[in-house]
């Protein structure tokens, strides 16, 4: 049962204080299944937080309230290890697999193989439209940012980055450890919802030669 601190953002916004992702994930969901209910117009999960949105002029004093006993009923991190698994092909030929094998101790092989043998849970989104870290992978592919960061990481790279995974859903500059490639669309506008991957959901990496 997470508890979460209530804070003011802004006068549309409140802002759930928990302590770890866990706790994140649990109060989310819970704050999702009554999203309607509560007229909520957005639910952002982060590292830490979850920001809840409301329309102008509504009175967020009760609100919080509410918030609060839900984040201290929600179900633990168990419960919501649940949702959907996304597929995700990867070409593994990326510029910095020997780093990677080098940093983790581990062949070539052998970081494909720990990257594509255990389901990565979607934690929270951020730093682009579309882009998602993702958690709760193999442990011995934790490794560091790359020391100098590039100037321009190709739309689908895949990488690494401290405890996290992910996907450039467009190009952009970026320090992470990149593994390989894939076509997968992460971020359509006119798709709805227009992301591919959502916070609760989890992703499975497939290798394939192309």
């Amino acid at each position: 049962m997470p508890e979460a601190r209530v804070l003011p953002c802004g006068d549309t916004s409140l802002l759930l204080e928990v302590v770890d992702l866990d706790a994140v994930l649990a109060v989310a969901a819970a704050v999702e299944e009554v999203r309607a209910e509560l007229a909520l117009l957005d639910v952002v999960p982060g590292a830490r937080t979850v920001l809840v949105t409301v329309e102008p002029g509504r009175a967020l004093g009760p609100l919080g309230q509410r918030l609060q006993d839900l984040a201290r009923t929600a179900p633990d991190a168990a419960a919501a290890r649940h949702g959907d698994e996304t597929r995700i092909e990867v070409v593994y030929d990326g510029p910095d697999l020997d780093e990677v094998a080098a940093l983790t101790g581990l062949s070539r092989q052998q970081v494909v193989r720990a990257h594509t043998g255990t389901p990565w849970r979607i934690g929270f989104g951020g730093f682009a439209p579309g882009f998602v870290y993702l958690v709760d992978g193999d442990p011995r592919l934790a490794v560091p940012r790359r020391t100098e960061s590039r100037t321009s990481v190709p739309a689908g790279s895949v990488g690494l980055a401290g405890a996290f995974s992910g996907i450039y859903p467009r190009a952009s500059p970026g320090g992470w450890q990149l593994l390989g490639r894939t076509g997968a669309p992460l971020f359509d506008l006119d798709r709805d919802p227009p992301a591919l991957l959502r916070t609760g959901g989890w992703v499975r990496f497939v290798a394939v030669l192309s």
